[in-house]
């Protein structure tokens, strides 16, 4: 009976197992340890290694744009730098060449309105003499007729009434 007892209480609790079932598991453990170790351990760190890659390649890669970009943007502040400063000389040469054009016609509409007035000049200078010679006739013949009542006679004369009438007309200007 004393092997029963002992055999009894080794079956009714639960928590202690068998021998057997502890060297099958410690087998079938081992087993899957070492295939686990030499098949999916490798290829987990293969597969972190080549994300480990990819990352750091990404990295580099987005260094280089982010060089890339900075020069680039260098270049660009360059250009338009260099593109402003030739905008400014071309507004600052413009500026001198509307100055020149608009002296220049300055100079023209100046000659023209000399131009202009010299021949208003000119046009006023020879109606006035016409206006003198014709008044000078119209005067002389006045003249010679007034005078031709006054004094009685005929004054047919060319030369005579040429005399009378250039006397007259000095004698009417001396006394304005």
């Amino acid at each position: 009976m004393s092997f029963r007892t002992s055999a009894s209480e080794a079956a009714a609790n639960p928590l202690i197992p068998h021998t057997a079932e502890l060297i099958v598991g410690f087998i079938a453990f081992t087993l899957l340890f070492l295939v686990l170790r030499s098949k999916v351990v490798p290829m987990f760190e293969k597969a972190f290694a080549a994300r480990t890659e990819a990352i750091q390649g990404g990295m580099e890669k987005a260094e280089k744009a982010q060089r890339a970009a900075e020069v680039a943007l260098e270049q660009y502040t360059a250009q338009l730098s260099e593109a402003r400063g030739e905008a400014q000389k071309i507004r600052e040469e413009a500026r001198v060449q509307g100055a020149a054009i608009i002296e220049d016609l300055r100079g023209k509409a100046q000659e023209e309105a000399a131009r202009i007035t010299a021949a208003a000049t000119a046009s006023i200078e020879a109606e006035r003499q016409q206006a003198i010679t014709s008044l000078r006739n119209e005067v002389g013949s006045l003249a010679t007729e007034l005078a031709s009542k006054i004094v009685g006679e005929a004054l047919d004369d060319q030369v005579r009434q040429s005399r009378i009438v250039d006397r007259f007309l000095d004698d009417l200007e001396k006394s304005k």
